[in-house]
């Protein structure tokens, strides 16, 4: 991460500075999908409701869905046999479904549908027998689902450097798919070294990055050539956030940062700052954003001028479990 002087700063004078917000930021179609879904079931079951990791990477969205009732869970042990349990927008493994219909638990799949089409993909990679190399970084939610679907044919791939210790013969059968929220131009590059060095490589039906992810980093390149510090909005353990700040440092912003909210804000960072670019991950409510505007106007920044590079009008219908069950309650 770029480096600033961190002495007193330097303002410049009002008629020098200009904030730029991108558009699109902030919630996607299935961020807003999964966490609407736990809100009506809370209205509709009642608390608690349990909910398999983190629903979105948002520490502000999970802390609010708690106080309406909420329990985040790691594991489904922690769950009482019984209760209602909704899986987060990431996706979970066969294993995870099978452990709660032994459980019997009232399970919710808040999986983005977005995630569901890769889960489908590596399933039908495996059933026709290739290896599936799957880009994405180890650990993740969504990398351990996708992942769960084929665990012996699937082989992780977390940088462009990782293929040069790939070792198939040139009659193996590969394929590769990839976590939804990763950078579009890594992955290429990932996906370009894969082909290289495996002709035989066959590719997904359609890309697997995100619409969401693709679009907010278009926008922050847009917003961040030019600008002296880009802020990101977004924790720290949202994979599109954390790389929306690495774009923008690739596209030649001077300085950015990724901050949960306004309070995290370093006012050395200002420093000589003539031109802020503002945007948030796929999982950051717009409020968030608000803040760090509002900070930026105490401090003399002019109303920000949106930049748009894309229209989203996707949107998700909720579960089909909930949605049956809010029918048969007269609520849908």
């Amino acid at each position: 991460m770029t480096t600033i002087d961190l002495g007193t700063p330097r303002l410049l004078d009002d008629a020098d500075r200009e904030v730029l917000l991108a558009d699109p930021r902030g919630y996607c179609a299935g961020v807003d999908r999964a966490v609407v879904t736990v809100e009506e079931a809370l209205d509709l079951y009642g608390a608690p409701v349990y909910v398999r990791k983190q629903i979105v990477h948002n520490k502000h969205v999970v802390s609010n869905l708690e106080s309406r009732g909420a329990i985040f869970v790691e594991e489904l042990d922690e769950v009482p046999p019984g209760a209602t349990v909704v899986f987060s927008a990431h996706g979970v493994s066969p294993a995870v479904h099978r452990q709660a219909a032994e459980r019997e638990l009232k399970t919710i799949d808040a999986t983005c549908p977005l995630v569901t089409k890769v889960h489908r993909e590596a399933i039908r990679f495996a059933r026709e027998g290739y290896t599936i190399l799957l880009i994405g970084h180890a650990g993740h939610e969504e990398v351990e689902g996708t992942a769960g679907e084929a665990p012996e044919q699937t082989v992780l791939v977390e940088h462009p450097d990782d293929v040069d210790r790939l070792e198939f013969g040139p009659d193996a059968k590969l394929a590769w798919l990839s976590q939804t929220t990763l950078s579009v131009d890594e992955t290429m590059e990932t996906v370009r070294r894969l082909r290289s060095k495996f002709p035989q490589l066959e590719d997904p039906p359609s890309d697997d990055i995100c619409y969401a992810t693709q679009n907010r980093q278009v926008a922050v390149k847009e917003i961040g050539a030019t600008a002296d510090l880009v802020i990101v909005v977004g924790s720290a353990n949202s994979s599109n956030s954390v790389r929306l700040v690495e774009v923008a440092l690739e596209a030649g912003a001077k300085s950015s940062y990724r901050v949960d909210d306004a309070s995290e804000i370093d006012e050395a960072w200002l420093d000589g700052v003539r031109t802020v670019s503002v945007t948030s991950g796929a999982s950051v409510p717009d409020d968030l954003v608000q803040g760090v505007l509002g900070f930026l106007a105490e401090r003399g920044y002019p109303d920000a001028r949106a930049v748009q590079t894309a229209e989203e009008t996707l949107v998700f219908s909720l579960p089909k479990e909930l949605h049956k069950d809010m029918k048969a309650a007269g609520r849908a």
